[in-house]
This record gives structure tokens, sequence and C-alpha cells, in this order.
């Protein structure tokens, strides 16, 4: 006889859970199981990914979930308990209802936990095999409570609640005191009622000995410690998965339990159609189909498309852009992907008309005509030569892929208005899971064995500073990966130190030392498991029908937002399409930036983002200069350093700098040479060494990066041209280039030379561009996506080139949260001779403002003043600015402008303007305040006089601004809390008592820039931050910002 383990709790039980999905099949596996059901905590989230690793492995899998059900109902709130029950899908019918079920838990009945009710399971029963679950549920509950009466009337209950045969009670084999009470007791219940037993052993980790590492799981889940005697803990070590002779053993005396789960295993047949995904339905006008309707709007914005060429003054073909229309159309609408086109216009073309910047481009949809012509993208691709096919291939269906680039701070008006147009319930954004990484497990550790912060941060700091990097590959290292092992993990790994702390593990009856190596594996254990869902940045879901119809929802606490119960491929694989609407800040950047500069132009000189011209040699120069802080892409001192020594002269350059920006162009050697794809690229442009072509052909596709293959477009080019390939074909070459596989490269190298030759090019020639190909197609890059986000890139380099003060208060506004890109930003603009004025009260707006050709700073940018504080001084002073503090202090909401911000407001300098010293304002709060809280209490209820005067009570009048007597602070204090305040010195500077010394032996930092590389240079200036980094090599480094 075998067993079925149908209660289980894999990583997506959160921060309770420890069984991974892979090590859950392969245990399976090795027990050579028929079927396992995976039942997480009141939710479906692991469905997918367990359904096709299961079904992959030859497992039957069975969907399924522990619910939480309300005793008075999901509405109600008055208390906090639920009580636990097994639900696992029979059918199509019972998964579409489990689906609801949890879907309701989180959008209903989400208190604590998401929880159901009777009355849900009353309606949406058929179709699920249902159990008592573990002593959490409602009937063990009341038999330790000792009401067995109450306990046999829940359980008929429950019978009745689901279809005949399809309630059990379930029995565990854990040893606890209590479930062998419970188990004894369930027995003569199932005697008495008819309702057979289910046995099952509620898994929460793989092994037995992995029952300490879940222990400490769930205290970090609760925040408690070890030595917290309350917190929530298995009494036992019994929660693994167990073998089928384990069970069979336990429960000889009732083999009927064991056999049901054999029975509902087999019943169990849920068949998921996966993959497939559908766009929903848009709405046409009537008389109209999908087809018809794009083909009418793409070929009227076409013809718009032509009326800006013209008005640009640019030369083009028409017949060559209508024949390329005509090709687009006819794949999109013979793939069914009409619709698709239709939905991503409508919501696009809506932000646009609604004052929702919107980037030109994103990925390879940048290359499509209709596209453009649709203006979902906005770059021209005809002229750029930018490629259909590798967009959607006619030779390869798959789904079409916009991601979309919108304003950052008004994103979420586009996701209103397609939750409006759709429908709410058919809208969602898509779920992710944050994981425990490896620094932040060992913390995590340390803190619930109550080890101190510094011990737990010295451990975490050991860990190299690589992403993604694993506490494995910390430890031991990976040579693959060129990732050194730290030897002082690996050392507290091999000599075991305690640690001071004592642990008693489930199931052991004495307390152990801990040991560094304890804490080590622990964490290794825990690693990776999931601890808290989230949601995408950018993902959001479309439906013809209510989103539960489809997939489970989740939906975040005090949150309205419908958020799917899968990640973003399992939505896709479910049958929904995923939107990315990516929220871009450099939008809202060049939109605040155009907007600024249109305020002292004349309406007919306003200036659009899409008119912004791409060739512009100020910009250029800009880039060459190393002058592109703030300039989209290039901000990094890598990306500056290679467009200096690039000098882009073109459109064309940039679009490639790009591309070029990449680990593999920039640091590998190019097979056979001694220079860099990046170098090769440079040295040719500027004349240094040749432009050379394998064959004359190839130089109209090659000659505006120099002979050298940058992007995956040209490669398929070449194909074309010299292999006679069509576009399609040319795409599969490039995808399977890309994957590098040796079987089909042979049978992509034969079809080439026959295809080369066949169109008269010699043997040795085809040989030598198809070497060339595959040597290039390792670091090509998508032409596509790199030549859309060159527009943005040209757009941010022109206004900074051309408009810099409005440029610059756009980018610090953009930057307010970031106290180290301002320094930068502000720096960078005083360098070029612009002013940045400190804050004022009777001035400053929220964000950062242009005043003439100088920038005055944001309220918001002041630490601890926040925007209600900001909303109600910018209130007040609409009655007329204010004459210094008593009289802000009388005027503003003090509900809302409190003493903190006050103080943050004196110490930034905001109240400057009264010439008052900042020191007496700054004792002068206490006074301030009273004066106004005894001002507005006497307006309140009538009191003041007809001038505005205080009543005796309150004082003197706020016109007489009553400060404290005092000395202003010395320079140096002034200076810290100014720093405190904003984050840097805005008014003056510590070392400025030093300048004659500093202009003798220190270079500026404005002339380093222009310095020759490993030139040395002398700077100065005040440390501010220094972080230290262990590399992948294991040599440490040190990074310090200098002010």
């Amino acid at each position: 006889m075998s067993f079925v383990h149908l209660h289980l709790h894999t990583l997506y039980s959160l921060l309770d859970g420890a069984i991974r999905m892979k090590d859950l099949i392969k245990t399976v596996q090795g027990f050579q199981m028929p079927a396992v059901a995976v039942t997480d905590h009141g939710n479906m989230f692991a469905t997918i990914d367990f359904y096709k690793k299961a079904k992959d492995a030859g497992v039957k899998p069975i969907i399924g979930t522990e619910a939480y059900v309300a005793p008075k109902g999901r509405k109600d709130r008055s208390e906090r308990s639920s009580h636990h029950l097994l639900l696992l899908a029979e059918n199509a019918e019972g998964y579409a209802n489990l689906r609801y079920l949890a879907s309701k838990a989180y959008t209903e009945g989400h208190y604590y936990n998401p929880r159901i009710d009777k009355e849900l399971l009353r309606e949406r029963s058929k179709g699920i095999f249902a159990a008592s679950a573990c002593l959490g549920g409602e009937i063990p509950q009341l038999l330790l409570r000792g009401s067995t009466d109450k306990a046999r009337e829940a359980i008929l209950e429950y019978r009745d609640l689901f279809e005949p045969g399809h309630f059990f009670l379930e029995i565990q084999p854990n040893g606890l005191a209590e479930q062998i009470r419970v188990n004894d007791a369930l027995k003569q219940l199932s005697k008495d009622t008819g309702v057979g037993l289910l046995a099952t052993n509620d898994c929460h980790y793989v092994l037995k000995e992995h029952a300490r590492a879940q222990e400490i799981l769930m205290a970090i889940a609760s925040g408690k410690t070890l030595a917290d005697a309350n917190r929530l803990r298995h009494e036992s070590a019994e929660y693994y998965i167990k073998s089928p002779q384990e069970m069979i053993e336990y429960f000889a005396d009732v083999p009927e339990a064991i056999e049901n789960t054999l029975r509902i295993a087999e019943a169990c047949n849920l068949e998921l159609k996966l993959g497939n995904p559908r766009p929903p339905s848009f709405k046409l006008p009537e008389g109209t189909n999908e087809d018809e309707f794009m083909v009418a709007l793409a070929q009227k914005g076409l013809e718009e498309r032509f009326g800006e060429l013209r008005k640009k003054g640019l030369a083009f073909d028409p017949d060559q852009y209508r024949a390329r229309l005509e090709l687009e159309l006819g794949v999109i609408k013979k793939m069914g992907f009409s619709g698709y086109f239709l939905i991503v216009q409508d919501f696009i073309n809506w932000a646009k008309n609604h004052g929702v910047p919107v980037g030109p481009g994103r990925g390879s949809g940048a290359g499509s005509l209709v596209a453009y012509s649709l203006r979902i993208t906005d770059l021209d691709p005809i002229p750029y030569k930018l490629l259909f096919e590798r967009f959607l291939n006619p030779e390869r269906v798959s789904m079409p892929d916009f991601d979309v680039d919108f304003c950052q701070t008004n994103r979420y008006k586009v996701i209103d208005y397609v939750t409006g147009r759709y429908g709410r319930e058919n809208v969602g954004q898509i779920i992710t899971f944050g994981s425990l990484k490896a620094k932040s497990v060992v913390r995590d550790v340390c803190r619930v064995m109550n080890l101190p912060f510094s011990e737990a941060d010295k451990i975490a700091k050991l860990i190299p500073d690589v992403l993604g990097i694993s506490l494995k590959q910390a430890i031991f290292g990976d040579p693959a990966k060129g990732i050194a092992g730290e030897p002082k993990l690996k050392e507290m790994l091999d000599q075991p130190q305690p640690l001071g702390v004592r642990m008693q593990s489930p199931g052991e009856t004495e307390e152990k030392e801990v040991t560094t190596k304890d804490l080590l594996e622990i964490a290794m254990a825990l690693e990776g498991l999931h601890r808290q869902p989230g949601m995408h940045a950018a993902g959001v879901v479309i439906g013809d029908k209510p989103l539960w119809e489809t997939v489970p929802l989740y939906q975040p606490p005090n949150d309205p937002i419908l958020v799917t119960q899968f990640a973003k491929e399992e939505v896709e694989q479910a049958g929904l399409v995923k939107f990315d609407f990516l929220g871009l800040k450099n939008l809202t950047v060049i939109q605040n930036a155009i907007d600024w500069v249109n305020k002292k132009l004349p309406p007919e000189e306003h200036l659009e983002s899409s008119m912004l011209p791409l060739n512009d040699a100020a910009a250029f120069e800009l880039m060459t200069k190393g002058d592109t802080a703030g300039v989209f892409q290039m901000e990094s001192s890598g990306f500056t350093e290679m467009v200096k020594a690039l000098k882009p002269s073109c459109f064309e350059d940039v679009i490639a700098a790009g591309a070029l920006y990449r680990p593999g162009p920039l640091k590998q050697k190019l097979p056979g040479t001694d220079v860099t794809m990046v170098e090769l690229y440079i040295e040719r442009k500027h004349g240094r060494m040749p432009v050379e072509y394998d064959h004359p052909l190839l130089e109209p596709l090659l000659k505006e990066t120099y002979g050298v293959i940058v992007y995956q477009e040209q490669v398929m080019q070449i194909s074309q041209v010299l292999a006679g390939y069509s576009l399609g074909r040319a795409d599969l070459l490039r995808r399977a280039m890309g994957k590098k596989k040796p079987e089909v490269m042979q049978k992509e190298r034969a079809g080439f030379m026959e295809g080369a030759i066949k169109n008269g090019i010699a043997e040795a020639v085809a040989a030598r561009v198809f070497d060339g190909m595959e040597k290039f197609a390792e670091y090509g890059f998508n032409k596509s996506h790199s030549a859309a986000y060159a527009v943005v890139t040209m757009q941010t380099a022109w206004l900074k080139a051309h408009h810099r003060v409005e440029f610059m208060a756009a980018l610090l506004s953009s930057e307010k949260e970031s106290t180290d890109k301002i320094v930068l930003h502000i720096a960078d603009a005083r360098a070029a001779g612009v002013e940045v004025l400190p804050p004022d009260v009777n001035e400053s707006q929220y964000d950062f403002s242009v005043v003439g050709q100088r920038i005055l700073f944001g309220l918001g940018a002041i630490r601890g003043v926040g925007e209600a504080a900001i909303e109600a001084i910018v209130a007040a002073r609409k009655d007329g600015p204010f004459k210094g503090l008593f009289d802000f202090c009388e005027r503003v909401d003090l509900k809302r402008v409190n003493r903190k911000v006050i103080e943050s407001l004196i110490k930034a300098g905001a109240f400057d303007f009264t010439k008052v010293e900042r020191r007496r304002m700054f004792e002068s709060v206490d006074r301030a305040l009273e004066r106004g809280q005894c001002s507005q209490r006497d307006k309140a209820i009538g009191q003041a006089s007809l001038f505005g005067v205080l009543s005796k009570k309150c004082g003197k009048s706020v016109e007489t601004e009553d400060y404290l007597q005092g000395e202003e602070w010395p320079e140096k204090e002034r200076l810290r809390l100014e720093k405190e305040a904003i984050g840097f010195y805005i008014t003056g500077h510590p070392l400025e008592q030093y300048r004659k010394e500093l202009d003798r032996y220190a270079r500026p930092c404005t002339k380093v820039q222009q310095m020759r590389k490993e030139q040395k240079a002398t700077i100065a200036g005040v440390v501010v931050s220094l972080r230290e980094k262990v590399l992948q090599s294991g040599k440490r480094m040190a990074w310090g910002t200098l002010e």
C-alpha cells in the first residue's frame, strides 16, 4: 500500500512553510508517491509553479489551500481568531470554486488572515474535497475544549456543506498530547457519523532535521526571539514529509485513513490548460471588427505622421511607408493580434491626451511602423532600419509585448483609466514575492537568536556585495561566476565558535549551545524562502471577465487594488495578457523642464518633447565634455568616460552608445583580437583603425557602426542580404546564436552557407561572415530599444545644453527624496554658474522652481517637512507674505505644521528673509507657537479684534516679532544644522576658512572632470560617507563621498 500527502505547506506559506518546490518533487519521487497536494495557508500562490514541476516529474499535482474560516462571518471584525479547513480541487469546477474562495478571502474577509466563511462554502463547495485540518480547525478546537457534542454537530454541518463523501476528519502523527487526544476522539466520531478519516501530516519542512530552521522561520515572521516563551512554534519535530511506510505504521489501526488519501488522489483529476494568453476584446464602434478598425486607425495615423515629417522638413518615400504598413498589418491580422494593438494604442493615446508623458518606445516594439502610426511609439523606424520582424516574427507565433514608459508621477492615472474602461473586477496588478536574501537572512537569524546587532552586522558584512549572491557562494566561492569565497565565513563553518546563546529545538528535551556553524547552516536552510508579497513594478493584467475566473486574487491590506496571486510568467500561463506600465522618472523631468521653458516663450514657440531635435551639436558637445549628470542613460561615471572617448557626432552614435555600454562589449576582448567591441567601435570611428568589410554587400548594413556588428538587427539583415533569408527566418538565426547550442549552430551554419553560395558569395567569404556574426552576436543588442531610449537621451541632453536652469530645476525636483543626488546636481549646477537659492517660506514651492536664471530650493527637499505641511504653508501665504516666525505661526494650520517642521525650516534658512539670527528664531519657537495657537483659538471663537490684534491673554500683537535675545550659532554649528535639515551646505562651507590653502594645493572637482585618464590630482573636502565593499576576488575596497 502507498500513501499520498494531502496537507502540505511550501515556501508560499510565507515565513511558515520551508519546503521548496524542487525539494518537494524530488522527495515525493523518491518515495514513489503517485501524487501530492500543496495546501498553503489561505492562498493559492504556488498553483502554477507546483503544477508544472509536478507534471514534468510525472507526479499528479493536487491543487488546494488550507483556508481560514471566520467563526462569525468573513466581514465580521469582532474577533481575530479563525479556524483552519483543508480544501482540495477535485476537478475544473472545484478549481474554479477554490479560485473564488481564495479571492473572496482577500477582497472581503481579510482581517489578520484572508478568511472565508460557511456562507461562501455553501455557495462554492462543488468539486472540492475538504478535511477538518490541524489542531487549528474548528472541530479539533471543540474537542480540545471538551465539547464533543458540539464537535459532532460541526462534523455534520461540514459534511452537509460539501458533496456526499467529500468531507473527511484529519488525523495526524505529530505525537503531541493534544493531537493524540484529538485523533482518538475523531476515530470514534468517524464511526458515529460515518464521516471518513484522512491521514495527513501537515508538512512544513522536508526533513526532520529542518525543524530547527523552521522554528527560526516562524520567529522571524512573528518578530520574536528564542527567549520569548510566548512565541508561536511547533512543539514537535514531526512536521516533515514522512515516508509512506512511516504514515502506514503510525495509523496501522485505521488503514482506511491511509486508503482515503489514495482514493482522493485518484479522484482528483484537474487538468490545467496553460499558455495561449488572450487579450480582452476591444470595445469597437458598431459595424466593424478588430481587424478593420485597426487597419483604418493605422492608415489614418500614417497619413498624420506624413504631415509631421513634412513639417520637420524631412524627405521620405510615402510608397515605401505604405508598403511596409501593409506588410505589418497583414502579419498582425494573421496572428490575431489586432485587438492587442487597439488596447495598447487606446491607453497610450488617452495618456497623451490627458497630460501624462509617454516614452517614445521601449523594447523591440519600436521597430513597428504600425505602432508608430497608432502613436504607440514616437520614433519613425524606417530611417533607422528598425525591423518589425524583431518584434513580431511571422515565422514564430508569439504574443507581442509592448513595454510602455509613463511619467512616474502620473502613471497611476493610466491604470485608473484602464480600470474604469474595462471594469474594476477585470483589471489587476501582478504579485511578486520578496525573499530572504543572503545578508538579510543572516541578520534575521541573529536577531531571533538574540545576538547583538553589531555581531549580526559584522557577519553580514563579510558577504560580498555581489547582486544575487547566495550564502553558499559567499562561503565556498563560485569560480564559474568569478566569486571568491570569504575565508572568515568558511572558518566559521569549519571551526565552529559558540555564540553565547542556547536553543532547544522542537522535539528535543535539552538546550544546546548555538555555534557559528549552526547560525550559517540555519541561514542557508532559510535563504531564498519567500518573505512577503508585493506588487510588480509595471505589470497590469486586463481580462474580458472578472479576473478570479482565470486566476485567484490577492489584495494588500487596506488597499482596494486587485492583485493576481500568480506571478508574472504564471499569469500568462494561466491565460491572461500582461501589459507593462513602467514609471520613468526622466519623462517627468523632461515635461517639467519644458513647462518651465514654455512659461517664458510665446505660445507659438512652445516646445513639445516630440519636436526636440535628435541631431544637435550643442548636445553632442555636452556629451563629449562629460557634462552628462542628469542625461538619461549617461549619468554613471563609466558611461560618461565611454561617451567622452566616443565623442558622438550624430544620433546614430547615441543609439550605438546605449547598445555598447554593457559588460560584454566593454570588457571582453573580441576573439582573435586585443580590443573590446567598444574600443573597436571608437578606434574605427576616429580613423585610428581601418573600417573593413568582408564583402561589399555588408557596407550598407554596417557603415553606420563602422563595420562593427553592434545590433541584433544587423545579424538579421546580413542573413537576408547575403543568404537570402526572410527576416522571419533571420530572426530565428539570431535567437539560435544567442543560445549558442553547438548542434543548432552547426545546422544554422550549413543553411547560411548554402544560401550565401547560391547568391554568388564565395564559400570562404561566407564562412568568414558567419564567423563574424557568431563572434559579435554574443554582444549584439536590440537596436529598436536602443534607438527609442536614445531619443530620451537626446531630449535630456538638448534641454540641459539649451535650457540648463529649467532642466536642473526639474531634475532636482525629481530627486528631492535623495539627498545624495541633490548634492551632486546642485554641485553640477553651481559648476555651470547656476545659482541655487536657499529655501524661503514666502517663495519656495513644494518642488524646486525657476526664478529668472536661478533655482529656488524646494520645501519638499527639506528633511522633516512633509507634503501636508507644505500645502498648509502655501495655502496660508495666499493672504500675503509672512512677516516673520510669529506671523507664520498665527496663520498656518498648526495641526499640520508642528514644532519639528518649524525647526527644520529655521535650520534650512527658510526664514532668513527676516534678517533675524537662526538661533534666536529657533529658541523662540515655543513662544511663537504659543502665540499662534492662542490667536487661532481666539479667531475660532470670534474674539479677535476687527484689526487682527490679539486679545490680551495672547500677549503682544504678532506684528511685534517678539524673539528671544541672543547671539547667532557659531558658523560651524549653523552650517552643521543646515546640513542636518537639507543634507548639505548651501549658504557656506566648513572649509571656507581654508580657501587660500585649498586654492594653492587642491584642484577643483570641475577641473578634475577635464583631466586625462590616470592623471593624478589632489582634491579636498569633508568626508560625509564611507562604505566598505568586499569584491568578488575577496579584496576590500572603500567608496567615500567628499563634500
